[in-house]
């Protein structure tokens, strides 16, 4: 989609690195900034003409912040702090640490094997993690991103199951948001847990085993319409 994020990002502000049509993206030399962006902020797309309304984009920080201090707590998964999250002038800030690492897709091949064992590892402890309840620990029903081109809808109340059947889901698990270390092959940081909570494990795909964004690829079985009947079924009416 064209936007007018090539003219915002011309005309960012001081420690602004990057602007999209949801988000605003800031560096410090020891932080990372997301910041949900004001209505005034939204854009046109020079496509349709239309204004790009940011779908949830408040609630996916405050649900990133929230799992970020719950992964921290009950797993070995390194993930960035959360050094602060609020809201401030119709916008949401997540503030974690700044870290300095190297993204898993700029890795050799045969690198980037060495680095998937470890991410199986972590996903098991991932899927220990579980709940009666669907949806991430801020209380908020995030779905995948690969989910929202087929559905225009975004409050999602789900009844929760009689068992703790559903696992914890990182369901944003690219290559991009593995960061590695720059001296050894060993992982820094698993990052951008937005789209993250509590799902059954058939939904989490191993999207960090091929280069690409987390959806499916062509030649890739596609989960969409799967996912989307299970939670029409468990949709509160």
């Amino acid at each position: 989609m064209v936007t007018t994020t090539r003219l915002l990002n011309k005309n960012k502000e001081k420690d602004c690195i990057s602007v999209t049509f949801d988000r605003k993206y800031y560096q410090t030399t020891t932080a990372f900034i997301k910041r949900s962006l004001r209505p005034q902020e939204w854009q046109v797309s020079t496509f349709h003409g239309r204004i790009i309304v940011p779908r949830l984009g408040e609630e996916r920080l405050l649900n990133e912040a929230a799992a970020l201090e719950f992964i921290a707590k009950n797993t070995t998964i390194p993930v960035p702090k959360v050094l602060a999250c609020f809201e401030d002038d119709g916008a949401v800030y997540l503030i974690t640490e700044l870290i300095d690492a190297r993204r898993m897709d700029d890795l050799t091949c045969s690198d980037r094997i060495i680095i998937e064992e470890e991410l199986e590892g972590y996903a098991h402890q991932l899927h220990t993690l579980r709940s009666r309840n669907l949806g991430g620990c801020s209380g908020l029903v995030i779905p995948p991103y690969r989910v929202w081109d087929k559905t225009p809808r975004d409050e999602w109340k789900l009844h929760p199951s009689e068992v703790e059947e559903y696992v914890f889901c990182h369901h944003d698990l690219s290559q991009a948001n593995v960061l590695v270390c720059h001296d050894e092959l060993k992982i820094k940081a698993v990052i951008d847990w937005e789209y993250s909570g509590f799902w059954p494990e058939r939904f989490e795909r191993a999207f960090y085993k091929r280069v690409g964004a987390s959806v499916a690829l062509e030649g890739e079985a596609d989960d969409v319409d799967e996912m989307l009947k299970f939670m029409n079924e468990k949709l509160v009416r």
